[in-house]
């Protein structure tokens, strides 16, 4: 990268409201969002958000793609790639030292892994997978879940579900995100999101650079109807996050580097099992 394109991304993102919307992408990474989203998410006007997307597209580190009528714009990887390169390679002179910042650093990841499972309520979707993937594999995972603005209680029909499919439900309790962040908690080798509400939060940085994605599905808590369309709600959101857990517990942790590892979490995020909705 030359000086001049380093200039303009610096100029682009010495913007409040640009740099919110830079965050907001690099959160949901590899998602693209709709300007609607975008926008309701950062509290911008429409016709303001054009604008600071045009300028941040000009600078290269947006793509646009056209699903039929709606533009979604996501991160050029390659492009912040580069710029984070030039950071190390020409202002830093290729030491992480300077920067502190650990270029294709390896921490080494021994079971049992600890994983995190976020959304907001902590009710449904993140108790759901911690449940599932300790289920999965008990002696190989430490298994845990918390929500942005958890709503204290697990919803019946999950302890329901889960209680007849053979899960323990005994150690599920709802519980605030700040528990994970203590002096005393777990340093996590994974963390997941399992819904937009919670990867569209400022979450904390993890210590240890742990692996993270967003698995996002639609929350079975807020579906209204008769029983029978809640119930298949929560039975797909079942199917979904018990197939992602079972393919993610079926990888070789052991054996892949933190990039292959990231890929194969972004991945998994997108499995939606036949016949759901």
């Amino acid at each position: 990268m030359q000086a001049d394109d380093a200039i303009r991304i610096f100029s682009a993102l010495g913007h409040g409201p640009r740099l919110a919307i830079f965050r907001l992408l690099a959160r949901r990474a590899p998602d693209a969002l709709r300007p609607t989203e975008i926008a309701a998410i950062c509290g911008l006007k429409p016709n303001t958000l054009s604008a600071h997307l045009s300028t941040l597209s000009e600078t290269g580190l947006l793509t646009v793609r056209r699903a039929g009528t709606s533009l979604y714009y996501g991160l050029d990887h390659a492009r912040m790639a580069a710029f984070t390169s030039y950071l190390l390679d020409d202002c830093c002179r290729g030491r992480p030292d300077l920067c502190n910042f650990p270029r294709h650093s390896e921490r080494r990841r021994t079971p049992p892994y600890k994983v995190l499972f976020i959304c907001t309520g902590n009710s449904a979707r993140s108790i759901l997978a911690e449940a599932l993937l300790r289920k999965a594999d008990p002696d190989r995972f430490e298994t845990y879940s918390a929500g942005v603005r958890p709503t204290g209680t697990i919803q019946p029909q999950v302890i329901a579900l889960l209680a007849r499919s053979g899960v323990d439900v005994s150690l599920l309790r709802s519980k605030d995100l700040s528990e994970m962040q203590q002096p005393d908690a777990p340093q996590f080798d994974f963390v997941f999101t399992v819904c937009d509400h919670a990867a569209n939060e400022e979450c904390p940085v993890w210590p240890g650079h742990p692996v993270s994605a967003h698995w996002g599905l639609p929350d079975p808590a807020a579906v209204h109807g008769t029983l029978a369309e809640i119930g298949l709600a929560y039975a797909e959101a079942y199917r979904t996050l018990n197939t992602r857990i079972q393919a993610f517990a079926a990888l070789p942790l052991a054996a892949l580097d933190s990039l292959s590892l990231q890929a194969a979490a972004d991945r998994i995020g997108t499995i939606i099992p036949e016949g759901v909705q």
